[in-house]
């Protein structure tokens, strides 16, 4: 309910902006993702502002569920958000598009807290440079994860989810959920299709996952197909849930929905686990840049800033569930778990110190794991033909079990409907006799 109302309120100051008459540098304009960050997070960002700066700052918060519908806000609506959160292939797209600003990283009063993103970070950050715009100086990463596959372990076990082979293992059709994402998908049926290469060191992860050769999108669009029939639904939000419930055995799905999934399940006496197959995966970046149209970039460089505190980066990772691109010692020991039973090797990310820790795996992988995962970067020109391919793969075709809830619904409907237009008739037949009961009187 507290959730609720906060939202309501962030729409309501977004509908009266620009009827207040106040000031635009009062204002600080914030596009995210839902679901994306801390309780109370951005009323303490107003505390730290008006510190900061001596000026009262008012924040309008909208959400969005799809990369490309914020991209389209800015690029084409030329929508003033002061600061947003794409992933990394948009950034890069971003900044091929000059559509960013560079973010300040030099405060009133408060260090520049930017630094205590992980080299580990900002190295794959960059990589996403344009030339004369390196990337760290245009976007500073939130939250980073991997994906992979959650599953239910009263019907799976960890040999059964070790290859992305299982989503084509005609033994679960109907079982398997996909999120419905393009990219993902791509990426999964390539690795797959060259799993020999792969074991054998003749394909990288991240050359397979970014060709984009007429050869390598025909045989994506072949496995894809093949893969179809096993699956339930196509995904955006309803896997957790589904998972949770039971009524789907696994689901290709990213690491911070599955912490959230495994959580809720636990509450309900349903054991969910999470894997990344053998071949490999994506390693995605989400990060907060400043919009060319932005109309207060100073605000937005100090909410920057603001989020790469480690107490705010610990609040807004154990809200979400997903992994914060801080690292720093303060954190590193609040992620300390020793019931835990197996050790991580965390050096690339919190360095040497975390050679050997009891950290949960899934939020921060051992880097074995890391080393066979790799960033998927923007198909550039040939995301049409991508989509396209995704279109013909997906189809018509819902799923079975997203098949059988619209029937269920529009049975229902039906049922609906035609007991509303009975209960009509038989008023006006009612209405009809009393009617004539009322002129035989007469």
């Amino acid at each position: 309910m507290k959730k609720a109302l906060f939202f309501i309120c962030m729409i309501l100051a977004l509908c009266s902006c620009y009827n207040s008459g106040e000031p635009r540098e009062n204002v600080l304009k914030i596009y995210n993702w839902a679901d994306y960050i801390g309780e109370d997070v951005l009323e303490d960002f107003q505390e730290y502002y008006k510190e900061q700066t001596g000026d009262d700052i008012r924040i309008v918060y909208q959400t969005f569920d799809i990369n490309e519908i914020m991209l389209t806000k800015i690029e084409k609506g030329h929508e003033d958000f002061d600061v947003v959160c794409p992933s990394e292939y948009i950034i890069e797209r971003m900044l091929k598009k000059h559509l960013l600003l560079p973010i300040d990283t030099v405060f009133a009063h408060s260090p520049n807290y930017m630094n205590n993103v992980s080299p580990f970070i900002r190295e794959q950050i960059a990589k996403l440079s344009q030339p004369g715009e390196p990337a760290n100086r245009y976007a500073v990463c939130y939250m980073w994860g991997t994906t992979g596959l959650l599953y239910n372990t009263a019907f799976l076990s960890e040999e059964d989810v070790d290859s992305w082979g299982c989503l084509w293992d005609s033994q679960y059709a109907g079982k398997i959920l996909m999120k419905d994402s393009y990219r993902d998908a791509y990426g999964t049926a390539i690795l797959y299709a060259h799993a020999q290469e792969l074991e054998d060191g003749t394909k990288t992860v991240e050359e397979l996952m970014n060709d984009y050769s007429p050869e390598a999108m025909q045989k994506v669009e072949e496995y894809l197909k093949a893969m179809k029939p096993n699956i339930a639904g196509w995904e955006a939000d309803f896997g957790k849930e589904m998972m949770t419930k039971n009524k789907a055995w696994m689901n290709m799905t990213w690491s911070g929905d599955a912490m959230w999934a495994i959580e809720e399940a636990e509450e309900v006496g349903v054991e969910l686990d999470y894997i990344v197959p053998k071949e490999g995966s994506n390693i995605w970046y989400d990060g907060w840049v400043i919009p060319k149209y932005a109309r207060n970039p100073r605000a937005a460089s100090y909410f920057i800033n603001f989020m790469c505190r480690p107490d705010i980066a610990i609040r807004n990772m154990e809200e979400t569930g997903y992994v914060s691109a801080v690292a720093t010692p303060e954190i590193l020991e609040e992620k300390i778990d020793t019931t835990l039973e197996y050790y991580s090797d965390l050096t690339y990310f919190f360095g040497p110190e975390a050679d050997s820790v009891q950290v949960n795996n899934i939020q921060y992988p051992d880097i074995a794991v890391v080393e066979r995962c790799a960033m998927i970067r923007d198909f550039g020109d040939k995301t049409k033909d991508v989509l396209d391919i995704w279109s013909r793969v997906k189809g018509d075709n819902l799923g079975l079990g997203i098949t059988i809830i619209i029937l269920v619904a529009v049975g229902l409907m039906s049922a609906w409907m035609i007991r509303k237009r009975v209960q009509k008739y038989k008023r006006t037949q009612k209405q009809r006799r009393r009617r004539r009961r009322h002129y035989s009187k007469r």
